[in-house]
């Protein structure tokens, strides 16, 4: 978004209908019939949710719409809100870390909750001229020459960190934490909001967390940072809604619910980049995605149950098959009928089987052996190797979790907060020293309360102990069946199919319904619930499977239920849908601003979601525009964690935005 004006937007809508998931402007190709018929997950989009996109197919609008778009009066015009911006005379200071800081600030005039509404700012202390007012604090203003890092107080990029594991709330700052330090050291502005959880139901959480920017920039030229330059970064349900705010920068299918908090407008919400860490995103066809990846894993359903996996399975490949999504080179990807599986041909099984065997490609020319397998870092056991990870507490707004991070409130009521408390009960210390020492052996499992039941399978491949040549590691591999073969002379291998990779190393680890559950009973139903403590149902491909099931009627209440704002799920799942934003198959595609900049790492073995949520992500922001900088990589032997090739998660992080600002 580097010159855009960001602060009081006055621009004209520009959408457009373009060939392909999220096509480059510079693409010439009309509409295709494929990304005008999509599948029953992608047309969910309701009436409503489609009058934010008006439809032109004028080439001369296509550089247009590759700049910024204001499709919502509250990111445009004259800057209003009740709110005062940040008093100057009410600065603390840390004298270890050199970082000035306020916390307690209210970003919204009508907070739905005034115990996470609120949010702190820290910044680096070579920006501010500092007078002591004798009772421990300071009067700033702002120093335009000094640097911190390699920049200044107006060059300065500002990072906001997402740690909502499950969807949960994220917990206000009510002090300073040493935490922060790595980020103000590199000359970054740290700014740190309270929002609410899943609880509260979406899109609670990322209309705070948008509010939050906007009032940020409301303070632009009064505290430091560059305000074009503000990147999320979150792991897990974190790294979806950093996702969401990448994708859906000054939507107007947020305005009724910004307007209900009292958030500032006239300034935009967007971000410049989104770092997504195993991003449980795109909701509205993950189960079906689930299904056609890991659904062969699963043991002993009854025929009924085999039936809905099964469709799921194939209403997923109809989906793929409308999206148009394509490979970095323009080739559409499609799925196609196979012999053996659902689906389980074509370019795009294609595509991410060459993803799988980068993966392991990249962990042979990584690594040096002898090498020991690591405990943590999940299924496979290799070890996280980099960054801390949350220590599962309920946070009290003093303590920081992981590397940077604020800890993230229990997603549930006061029982699942007691619960995730309980469960890290006397693991604190030893994360804190794992991250300290560049590695961790936090479990997310053990925090997010999200139901991971048992499915009857389990992972062919157990690893552990000591491999002293490669072809020892891919013999371990290969020990129940033969998978991988293995060049010894170029040290790289292949695998010989999806599903031999997925029962070997990726089996399911959540029940049929994975994220809707048929019970109501997982996280997502509560994040899609109405802030009543009750889940409900989203999934309408779903839906359709299970008519003429005792299923049936809840799921047709849920999907015709209001919220507060007076609209169904549907357009609350377009909102947390980022395809629904990059890809021209959706009626949302160009009415956001979308990030610039993308970086993407998950745990290849996770059993959380399927291949495809990252891949597809990937995939569509660098559709989007010829312009967009997206850095996506999986890590081999690592499941649902902050997952790095080499190095930490907070170092890595912290040169992907320097580069990125670097341009």
């Amino acid at each position: 978004m580097k010159n855009k004006k960001l602060i009081a937007l006055a621009l004209t809508v520009s959408t457009l209908a373009m060939t392909g998931c999220g096509s480059s402007a510079a693409s010439s190709a009309g509409a295709s019939s494929a990304a005008a018929s999509t599948a029953a997950a992608a047309t969910a989009a309701s009436a409503e949710a489609s009058s934010a996109a008006a439809s032109s197919s004028d080439a001369a609008a296509a550089d247009a719409a590759a700049e910024a778009v204001s499709v919502t009066t509250l990111s445009s015009g004259e800057v209003k809100t009740g709110l005062s911006q940040v008093d100057m005379s009410k600065w603390n200071y840390n004298s270890d870390d050199d970082v000035y800081y306020q916390t307690g600030i209210s970003y919204c005039e009508t907070p739905a909750d005034t115990a996470y509404e609120t949010m702190g700012f820290f910044v680096p202390g070579a920006y501010f001229d500092a007078t002591d007012n004798g009772d421990g604090t300071y009067t700033c203003t702002i120093n335009k020459t000094a640097k911190a890092g390699s920049y200044t107080a107006e060059t300065a990029p500002v990072v906001l960190p997402v740690n909502t594991p499950g969807y949960a709330a994220q917990a206000a700052p009510t002090d300073y934490s040493s935490e922060v330090a790595d980020y103000c050291a590199a000359g970054f502005v740290y700014i740190w909001p309270g929002c609410r959880g899943r609880d509260a139901g979406a899109p609670s959480g990322v209309t705070d967390l948008k509010a939050a920017i906007r009032y940020t920039r409301y303070n632009e030229g009064l505290i430091p940072g560059d305000m074009q330059e503000i990147y999320s970064f979150g792991m897990s349900g974190g790294g979806a809604q950093s996702a969401v705010l990448g994708a859906s920068g000054d939507s107007a299918l947020y305005d009724d619910y910004l307007t209900a908090i009292g958030a500032v407008t006239g300034v935009s919400d967007a971000v410049e980049g989104a770092m997504c860490w195993c991003p449980i995103t795109n909701l509205d066809e993950a189960d079906e995605a689930y299904e056609w990846n890991m659904g062969v894993t699963r043991t002993d359903l009854s025929d009924s149950d085999q039936a809905i996996s099964d469709g799921l399975a194939e209403a997923y490949a109809k989906y793929i098959n409308a999206l148009g999504i394509r490979d970095e080179n323009g080739n559409v990807l499609t799925l196609g009928e196979s012999s053996d599986g659902i689906y389980q041909a074509g370019s795009y099984y294609d595509y991410l089987v060459g993803v799988v065997e980068t993966s392991l490609n990249n962990f042979l020319s990584d690594t040096t052996f002898p090498y020991t397998v690591q405990s943590g870092g999940g299924m496979m056991g290799r070890g996280m190797m980099g960054g801390g990870m949350p220590d599962g507490q309920k946070p009290d707004g003093a303590g920081m979790a992981m590397s940077g991070m604020p800890a993230g409130q229990a997603p549930d009521a006061a029982a699942g907060a007691s619960s995730a408390a309980a469960s890290a009960a006397g693991t604190a210390d030893a994360q804190s020293a794992a991250a300290a020492s560049g590695t961790s052996t936090a479990d997310f499992a053990a925090i997010d309360n999200i139901n991971r039941s048992s499915t009857g399978a389990s992972a062919a491949v157990s690893l552990s102990g000591t491999y002293d040549t490669a072809q020892d590691y891919i013999d371990a591999l290969n020990a129940p069946y033969t998978w991988v073969t293995y060049d010894a002379s170029s040290n790289t291998a292949k695998i010989t199919s999806m599903a031999d990779f997925v029962k070997a190393m990726k089996v399911a680890s959540k029940g049929l319904g994975a994220f809707d559950e048929l019970d109501r009973g997982q996280g997502e139903n509560t994040l899609f619930g109405y802030a009543d403590g009750n889940g409900a149902h989203f999934d309408a491909t779903l839906a359709g499977l299970v008519t003429g099931t005792d299923y049936e009627a809840d799921f047709t209440a849920d999907l015709a239920k209001q919220d507060a704002q007076g609209h169904t799920v549907d357009y609350r799942i377009n909102m947390y849908t980022p395809l629904y934003y990059l890809c021209d198959s959706y009626a949302g595609y160009r009415t956001s601003n979308v990030a610039k900049n993308w970086r993407i790492r998950t745990g290849l073995d996770q059993g959380d979601t399927a291949l495809s949520t990252e891949v597809n992500l990937a995939l569509a922001a660098e559709n989007y525009d010829s312009g967009n900088t997206v850095d996506f990589a999986t890590v081999w032997g690592l499941g649902h964690t902050m997952a790095e090739r080499t190095g930490d998660s907070t170092s890595n992080f912290i040169t992907w935005v320097e580069d990125c600002v670097k341009g």
